[in-house]
């Protein structure tokens, strides 16, 4: 179900965008029999409703040398504690994703590292030192086989 205000042509526009961010509304245009004017205004529409929250380019982090992608199953002392320790681990440019979760673990979040001792540094000199966490689990990422948005179906 649909929440927001938005027909078959605003989903067939951010499928296209899903696919290339940097697609020219006239391109957009052509595929789905508008103006470019038309998809400027209907594009608009979704960034104001907050359906589109901003664009983004896909880097290739091993490239520049971050070879490391772990995964981090924090367990809190008090569950309460998350807004607090979310609002820390949000200061370390490591962390790429948090996540509340259920299950054994409080936190979960993915980290993005150079080698083996930057990760050991991360979780030893910031990680560990953030109030609230009581212990965490280390799981390093051999690949990523796949990592893509949500349908839009």
């Amino acid at each position: 179900m649909i929440k927001e205000n938005i027909d078959e042509i605003d989903l067939k526009i951010l499928r296209i965008l899903i696919e290339d961010a940097k697609i020219s509304y006239g391109d957009i245009g052509e595929k789905v029999f508008l103006s470019p004017g038309a998809v400027h205004t209907r594009v608009k529409k979704m960034e104001s409703t907050g359906i589109i929250t901003g664009s983004s380019i896909s880097v290739d982090t091993k490239k520049l040398g971050w070879d490391i992608a772990a995964f981090l199953g924090i367990y809190l002392e008090k569950s309460e504690q998350y807004d607090d320790v979310a609002d820390q681990l949000k200061m370390i440019p490591e962390i790429v994703s948090i996540n509340y979760t259920t299950g054994n673990y409080s936190i979960f979040v993915k980290l993005m590292c150079r080698d083996t001792a930057h990760l050991r540094n991360v979780l030893h000199d910031k990680i560990q030192k953030v109030q609230g966490i009581q212990r965490t689990e280390t799981f390093i990422s051999l690949e990523e086989s796949l990592s893509r948005t949500a349908p839009i179906i």
